[in-house]
């Protein structure tokens, strides 16, 4: 069920996706509300689940992270046990940063981030010996367009 959010609250969200680390103080201003209320709406907007939370956004290759790649997973079974281990074991990859479920020709997309295509490659080879995978198909990025995590509020 979608959420019912007055403009306040759209406010809100919109003014703590642009900037996660907003004192209250300074957000009510924006939203044109005092504080108390809008601390309040805060946490019920967390408390709905629609705030899942807060983080730092990091520059990965200013960590040494020069590689972003994408695997395309294609399952033997799609069975919903089988699809259930595979995104446990998805979750178990530090190196995967991303993962959907598809429809269509790819059964998961994982997003993945090393510091060397050396490790890249290291990883595809664990993922292929995976139980379950029958296909694996990678690329690799050479520049990044655009990152927008954010969900777009007008």
């Amino acid at each position: 069920m979608k959420a019912r959010l007055d403009a306040i609250d759209w406010k809100i969200l919109k003014e703590l996706q642009a900037d996660g680390r907003i004192t209250n103080v300074e957000l009510a201003r924006r939203a044109g509300i005092s504080a108390p209320p809008c601390l309040r709406r805060m946490r019920a907007l967390e408390e709905a689940g629609i705030i899942e939370g807060y983080r730092a956004l990091v520059d990965e290759g200013a960590l040494g992270y020069d590689v972003t790649a994408f695997a395309m997973i294609g399952l033997s079974s799609q069975a919903e046990a089988d699809l259930t281990a595979f995104g446990a074991r998805v979750r178990d990859w530090s190196i995967v940063r991303e993962c959907y479920m598809l429809s269509g020709e790819a059964d998961f997309i994982l997003k993945c981030v090393a510091p060397t295509l050396k490790s890249f490659q290291a990883f595809v080879e664990e993922l292929t010996a995976a139980a379950n995978v029958a296909s694996v198909r990678t690329t690799l990025t050479i520049r990044r367009i655009k990152d927008e995590p954010l969900v777009p509020i007008e």
